[in-house]
C-alpha cells in the first residue's frame, strides 16, 4: 500500500484544492493508481503566497541556532522514517529501493549541513576610504522563496529547495513534481513535526506552467528556484526578469565520456555503466555519448554490451532489482525516438533499443555504434 496521503500545505495546514480539481498519481512499475493529487486554485496560492510572507517575517526574526534546532529535529525525523519515505520514493518514481534509501539518507544530511551553514552565514569589515569610518557587511535572508523541483530526484531535489532556503532564514513555496508528489509531502511532515513555524514551508500542486508563472507574477516571493529543464529554465528566468527576481537554475546536462587508451577498461566499464543506467538513465548528469579511442573501442563496446544485458529491470521494490522503469509513457515514446532517430542516421544498435513488458513503462538498457567518421 502507499504510505502517503497526498496534501497541500498552507500556512500550517495540510488540505485539499478549494475547487476539488486533483490528477492521478500512477506507479510507473506497475501501472496501478496509488492516490490522487490535488490541484492549487488561484486563490490557494494566493493563501500561499500570503503566509510564505507572514513565515518569512517571523523565521526570520529567530536566531540561526533557534532555526538549526528546529532542522536538526527535522533531520532525525526524516532519518527515522527513512524507510517509509524511501517506499514511497519507489512506488511514484521507480528507482530500486536501496538507490531511494540512499537518496533519503541524503535528505536528512543535507539538511544538517544546511542548518550547520546557517550558523556559518557571516559577514564582513570593509576598509574604509576615510578615517574614522567603520564599513560592516551584514548578511540578511533575500525573502520569500518560490521553488521547482523534478521528478527524477523526488527526496534530493526537493530537500536542497527547502534546507537551502530554510538555512539562509527564508520561507518557501515548493512546487513539487506531480509525478512524485509523497517524498515531498512526506519530507514536509517531517519539518512540520519538528515544530517549523506555519507559513514558513508551504506545498503546492497543479498545472506547472500555470502554477509558476503565477507564483512568479506576484511581489512577494523574492527568489525563485528551480531543478528542471533547460527549456523551462529560459522560461521562468524571462518571468522573473518582470519583477527583478533572483534566480538559480538546475537545469539538464548533456555529458560525455572520454575514455583513453591507457584506461583501466574494466574499472571505467563498471562506473560507466552503473552512472549510465541509474534510475534508468534519468538523470541530468547521466552519460550521453562516449569517445573512445580506436585502441580500446571494441573491448569497450563489448564490455558495456555484457555488463548492460545482465541488468536486472523490474519493480524497484524487489531487492533483485537493478534498474526500475522510466517515470511515464512519454519517456518511453522519447526512447523510440531516439532509436529511430539513431538508427536512421546510420547507428547500429548492440542491445536494448526496446521496451520491455507489457505492463509498466520499462525500457531495456540500450547500446548503440555510431559509424565512425572516416
Amino acid at each position: 500500500m502507499y504510505p502517503e496521503t497526498i496534501e497541500l500545505l498552507i500556512d500550517g495546514v495540510w488540505c485539499q484544492g478549494s475547487d476539488g480539481k486533483s490528477e492521478t498519481l500512477i506507479n510507473p512499475a506497475t501501472e496501478e493508481v496509488l492516490a490522487t493529487v490535488p490541484h492549487a486554485t488561484e486563490a490557494d496560492l494566493d493563501r500561499a503566497l500570503a503566509a510564505s510572507l507572514k513565515g518569512f517575517k517571523l523565521w526570520k526574526t529567530m536566531t540561526a541556532m533557534q532555526r538549526w534546532a528546529i532542522m536538526d529535529k527535522a533531520a532525525d525525523l526524516i532519518e527515522q522514517r527513512k524507510d517509509t519515505i524511501a517506499r514511497t520514493l519507489t512506488m511514484e518514481n521507480g528507482k530500486a529501493l536501496a538507490e531511494a534509501t540512499g537518496e533519503v539518507q541524503f535528505a536528512a544530511d543535507a539538511t544538517r549541513w544546511y542548518a550547520e551553514e546557517g550558523k556559518r552565514a557571516y559577514g564582513r569589515i570593509v576598509p574604509a576610504r576615510l578615517p574614522g569610518v567603520r564599513q560592516m557587511v551584514f548578511k540578511e535572508p533575500v525573502g520569500p522563496v518560490v521553488a521547482f523541483a523534478a521528478w527524477n530526484f523526488p527526496a534530493s531535489n526537493v530537500i536542497r529547495k527547502i534546507s537551502g532556503a530554510l538555512g539562509a532564514g527564508c520561507s518557501i513555496i515548493l512546487k513539487p513534481a506531480e509525478e512524485t508528489p509523497g517524498t515531498a509531502v512526506a519530507i514536509a511532515r517531517c519539518f512540520q513535526d519538528a515544530g517549523l513555524p506555519a507559513g514558513v514551508l508551504n506545498i503546492v500542486f497543479g498545472e506547472p506552467a500555470r502554477v509558476s508563472s503565477y507564483l512568479i507574477a506576484s511581489p512577494i516571493p523574492k527568489k525563485v528556484s528551480l531543478t528542471g529543464s533547460t527549456a523551462v529554465g529560459k522560461l521562468l528566468q524571462k518571468q522573473a526578469a518582470d519583477t527583478l527576481k533572483r534566480c538559480t537554475m538546475e537545469l539538464g546536462g548533456h555529458a560525455p565520456v572520454i575514455v583513453y587508451e591507457d584506461a583501466d577498461l574494466d574499472k571505467t566499464l563498471d562506473t560507466v555503466v552503473a552512472f549510465k543506467f541509474r534510475n534508468a538513465g534519468q538523470v541530468c548528469t547521466s552519460p550521453t555519448r562516449f569517445y573512445v579511442h580506436e585502441a580500446v573501442y571494441d573491448r569497450f563496446i563489448d564490455g558495456f554490451a555484457a555488463r548492460a544485458e545482465k541488468l536486472r529491470i523490474g519493480d524497484g521494490l524487489d531487492s533483485a532489482v537493478q534498474m526500475g522503469p522510466m517515470i511515464a509513457p512519454r519517456r518511453l515514446d522519447a526512447m523510440d525516438g531516439f532509436v529511430s532517430d539513431a538508427t536512421a542516421k546510420g547507428a547500429t544498435v548492440i542491445t536494448g533499443g526496446k521496451r520491455v513488458g507489457n505492463k509498466g513503462y520499462f525500457y531495456a538498457p540500450t547500446l548503440l555504434k555510431d559509424v565512425p567518421d572516416t
